[in-house]
């Protein structure tokens, strides 16, 4: 007799022969020994799970002549046709070939007539999805009122596809994916019996390459026999399935984490020149990447043998380096399903995982802040430095005094603690995250002073070109938000609701995208820090400001300007600005204690 492939000769013969499908098996068993069996089934799920075979099962179980405990006996001479495929009442249609109207009507004909042989007669419809509407619509009625001895099981990979009138008049069962583990034993078990020498290594390589197909494993599995003369090895299961050893995974992986472009671009050549697959080469990477995230977590979850190198890794980094190698790798996996020269993507993706993170940056930026400012505390001496006008107010309105030690040219944002001399040199940033906003009451006082009406042209000038070029859940916070006042060194931002604020100063990503556009789109030579502010609380933090400026001005001239000047930094309208004609001349005939002026 001619060759057979393994996934024929080791088909399962029997429910208990199939693996990673208990739920299900145990379902069908029970159905066939208590008689509750229905007339119609629907086998979902991957290819290579099992369907067609449980179909096949099922079919011989219902009409073995001793069945035992729900299982077929394989011996009887129903099962023994149903096997050899010479019983006509047991009838297997592949609906990718025979999807019309006609052939289904035919079925249609002969459920009439009753089994020759067997007590059921069973129709197994593979892919049943590709079956065209009127087909499904002829298939209908006999699904809805069949004749009491015949059963339909339907199989199909794309469930979405089937209406929803069929499959509501069917019992559904989703067949999952195989586990490796669960494809690593019966792969031994079947090499077992045959006498064959395998590599333990070698069968976990392609349970993973299967991804959760059965018949997939074993396909590989007999190229690999083939390829070996009968035993299987690592080397060869690598070089069928096209997948990278554990090793230089790692070797990858720690060369792209230390930043060592040139090491990482070396592996990588390394890795082309052996012919891999460049898609598989990715799933390898996310699946590595994956076992590096679960070690520390859950280690009964990860699937390989970890090595030195796979430790280190896991133990050097956090998990979010591995969770955003992910999602770049996924990046790339979609980007290679549209391009004829891979090696080029891949060469990109290795230089993209080799920069450091934003988060890594914005800690080494911090760091030196923090250095900078213990080496001024050290050289220069803390002296109380005279505010301007506008800092006479805290959040609490105190008097000036509190706030003498803040100086106006340093209107930032983010409050740093003071570093004694003793320690300078030891200091270190006590957070990793730069906030680049602030609603402190003290910092709109301090831009506020700083204001002109220049800056904030600039700033509106290109705000809906920079709301444009920002995410959209971004462009949904800012949509909400308007400028209300600049200086050189900050922006206040008015928004319309409290909560979104409130997200908004959490954001710390959103806030230096939003402080780098903006200096670079109003070709700043400094960051401007935000000022977040609720717009309902602006006209009262406006006129505490202007009462702080009239108090604490010296000159009556400045005096009577300021509410003028602040209105023309803000671009607000106020009383300083000339009265409209009608205004007036009610004021003349009335009198201002009889004339109440409101704007609309």
């Amino acid at each position: 007799m001619a060759y057979q492939a393994l996934y024929r000769t080791w088909r399962p013969q029997k429910f208990s022969d199939m693996i990673g499908q208990e739920v299900i098996t145990k379902t069908l068993k029970n159905a066939i020994m208590t008689g509750q069996t229905s007339h119609a089934y629907l086998f979902n799920g991957p290819r290579g799970t099992g369907k067609t075979s449980a179909a096949k099962i099922f079919a011989k179980a219902v009409n073995c002549l001793n069945p035992i405990d729900g299982e077929p006996d394989n011996t009887c001479e129903i099962c023994q046709a149903i096997d050899n495929g010479t019983i006509g009442d047991v009838m297997e249609l592949d609906a990718a070939s025979n999807n019309s109207v006609e052939q289904i009507r035919d079925i249609r004909e002969d459920v009439n007539y009753a089994p020759t042989m067997a007590k059921y007669k069973v129709y197994i419809i593979d892919e049943v999805h590709m079956l065209s509407t009127g087909a499904f619509n002829a298939l209908l009625k006999t699904l809805e009122e069949p004749p009491a001895n015949v059963i339909f099981i339907l199989a199909t990979t794309e469930p979405q596809k089937i209406p929803a009138t069929i499959i509501s008049r069917t019992q559904r069962f989703d067949f999952k994916r195989i586990s490796a583990e669960d494809a690593y034993a019966r792969m031994s078990y079947i090499l077992t019996q045959r006498g064959d020498t395998f590599d333990e290594a070698a069968l976990r390589v392609i349970a993973n390459a299967a991804d959760g197909g059965m018949r997939d494993a074993l396909s590989i599995l007999d190229q690999t026999l083939s390829f070996g003369d009968g035993h299987v090895t690592l080397e060869n299961a690598l070089l069928v399935t096209g997948s990278v050893t554990q090793t230089l995974l790692g070797q990858y992986i720690s060369a792209t984490v230390k930043q060592d472009v040139p090491q990482a671009l070396a592996k990588l050549a390394e890795v082309l020149r052996a012919g891999k697959d460049a898609n598989r080469f990715v799933e390898d990477l996310i699946s590595y990447a994956r076992d590096l995230l679960l070690y520390t977590e859950a280690p009964e979850l990860v699937s390989l043998v970890p090595d030195e190198e796979f430790k280190v890794l896991a133990q050097g980094n956090e998990p979010t380096t591995w969770y955003r190698m992910i999602d770049t790798l996924n990046e790339t996996q979609q980007q290679l399903r549209y391009t004829n020269r891979p090696s080029i993507y891949l060469e990109v993706l290795t230089v993209k995982l080799s920069q450091p993170s934003q988060l890594t940056q914005v800690s080494q930026v911090v760091s030196q802040h923090a250095v900078q400012v213990a080496k001024r505390s050290v050289s220069e001496p803390t002296a109380p430095v005279k505010l301007n006008s506008s800092n006479t107010a805290n959040v609490q309105g105190q008097p000036a005094e509190s706030e003498s030690a803040k100086p106006v040219s340093q209107p930032s944002l983010v409050q740093t603690e003071t570093v004694p001399a003793s320690t300078a040199p030891q200091a270190s940033p006590v957070r990793q995250t730069v906030p680049k906003a602030s609603a402190d009451q003290v910092a709109v006082f301090n831009l506020l002073a700083q204001a002109t009406k220049g800056d904030l042209q600039r700033v509106r000038a290109v705000w809906s070109d920079l709301l444009a070029s920002l995410d959209v859940p971004q462009q949904a916070m800012l949509n909400v938000a308007q400028p209300l006042a600049a200086s050189p060194d900050g922006v206040l931002l008015a928004f319309d609701y409290d909560v979104i604020r409130a997200n908004a100063l959490k954001n710390i990503e959103m806030q230096n995208i939003l402080v780098t556009k903006l200096q670079t789109m109003t070709q700043s030579k400094a960051e401007r820090q935000l000022v977040m502010i609720n717009q309902e609380d602006w006209p009262q933090l406006r006129a505490k400001f202007v009462a702080e400026r009239k108090k604490n001005s010296v000159e009556p001239a400045a005096n009577q300007a300021v509410e003028h000047d602040f209105a023309t930094v803000t671009d607000e309208k106020d009383e300083a600005k000339p009265a409209p004609p009608i205004v007036t001349k009610a004021l003349d005939i009335f009198g201002s204690d009889l004339v109440e002026i409101t704007e609309e």
